[in-house]
């Protein structure tokens, strides 16, 4: 598989804009397989965090005083990721926050996010859910650490596309496992997977 760049956000909450911001960003990259590559960091944007987003995610007001400035983390993200095409799990959430931070630098996102919550509901249909928690424990994939962190978040997503990838592979008798084809997939109806995925074999 070709080298992605899988990202999650922790936030004030669901929808960017006024009092809702990013508050932490990480980044895995992932090829063939392998993590080549991580970055992650806490992000100030000058909100304030509520009680119940702290206890969620165990990040304070405190600890976002001392962080820097989310527009100097940005960049430094976006810089890292370049032209990598993009993986998130529950990718309509994090495209939000990735899309209004990225137009804060004046810059615009050139490449498509594979969505690793659609493509479980696809190829992973037996699992009780398709929480990423859920996942990473029902296929026996490595711990990450604390969830509702970003870096550990990021590594569990990561390693949840590799698994589909494996799936892919194993089960369906895909070659080679694109972003082009897994941003494709993520939009095939449930019934219509299957000869969907006969079709990417024989191509």
């Amino acid at each position: 598989m070709e080298r992605v760049a899988v990202i999650d956000f922790e936030t004030t909450g669901l929808s960017p804009g006024v009092g809702c911001r990013a508050t932490e960003i990480a980044v895995v990259l992932l090829e063939h397989g392998r993590v080549t590559g991580r970055f992650q960091s806490l992000m100030n944007a000058g909100v304030r965090v509520p009680p119940e987003i702290e206890r969620l995610t165990g990040i304070s007001n405190a600890m976002l005083k001392s962080a820097p400035p989310a527009d100097t983390v940005m960049r430094e993200a976006a810089e890292f990721v370049g032209d990598t095409p993009l993986v998130a799990h529950n990718a309509a959430f994090d495209r939000k926050f990735w899309d209004f931070e990225l137009a804060r630098l004046g810059h615009t996102r050139k490449q498509d996010f594979a969505c690793t919550l659609l493509l479980a509901r696809r190829l992973l249909p037996a699992a009780p859910n398709h929480q990423l928690g859920t996942l990473t424990r029902w296929a026996g994939l490595p711990a990450t650490g604390q969830a509702h962190r970003a870096l550990a978040d990021a590594e569990m997503a990561a390693n949840l596309m590799g698994h589909l990838a494996q799936v892919l592979r194993a089960q369906h008798g895909v070659g080679h496992v694109s972003h082009q084809l897994l941003c494709g997939l993520q939009k095939v109806a449930a019934k219509q997977v299957p000869e969907y995925l006969r079709r990417m074999a024989q191509g």
